[in-house]
């Protein structure tokens, strides 16, 4: 650990002050032992910034801690074997409320070595606890023609968004997926 000693008869500049305490939009973190810990995270917290921290024994429960957190973000990941709609990502939604959503799915057939990509999106409400997609997903396909047979769609159901992904018979895909949402309600 590094440590500043200057007497008070010597010249040059005076040390820095040292913050001893850090105040974010939920608790004040303050270092133990001259450590403050930074950490950072995705959450599906709604904020409309997309960005919050959090900090100190309110915030993230430890007092010398700080969480930097990218808020609005859903993600997802698994593995299909065959063309079967496979859910990658399940996002309950509040009883009311307008949601837009913008999600990014990349796929990799391990079977053949081949790829593609994706982007999607879609508004949907949500009335009296039923989810009700606007209109039909926007799409964006780049696929190699090996990968033509895979699909990729958001549906409702119930009062949550589901985003699906179809792969092909007795071909290996790993699918991944990012998105954010935007929500006024």
């Amino acid at each position: 650990m590094s440590q500043i000693y200057k007497t008070l008869t010597s010249s040059g500049p005076i040390p820095p002050n040292i913050p001893t305490s850090f105040t974010t939009q939920n608790g004040t973190a303050t270092p133990a032992a001259n450590i403050l810990i930074i950490n950072g995270f995705d959450s599906t917290e709604n904020n409309d910034n997309g960005i919050i921290t959090k900090g100190g024994v309110v915030g993230t429960g430890t007092s010398n801690e700080v969480d930097v957190v990218i808020t609005n973000r859903i993600q997802g990941a698994v593995t299909t074997a065959d063309a079967t709609p496979t859910t990658i990502i399940t996002f309950p939604l509040t009883a009311i409320g307008n949601y837009a959503f913008d999600i990014n799915i990349s796929a990799y057939n391990t079977t053949d070595t081949t790829g593609a990509s994706y982007s999607l999106f879609v508004g949907v409400k949500s009335v009296g606890g039923v989810a009700t997609k606007l209109n039909l997903e926007d799409k964006i396909v780049n696929e190699e023609i090996t990968m033509i047979p895979c699909n990729t769609s958001i549906t409702a159901s119930g009062n949550s968004v589901l985003v699906q992904v179809t792969g092909i018979a007795a071909k290996s895909i790993n699918w991944n997926a990012v998105g954010t949402y935007v929500y006024v309600g």
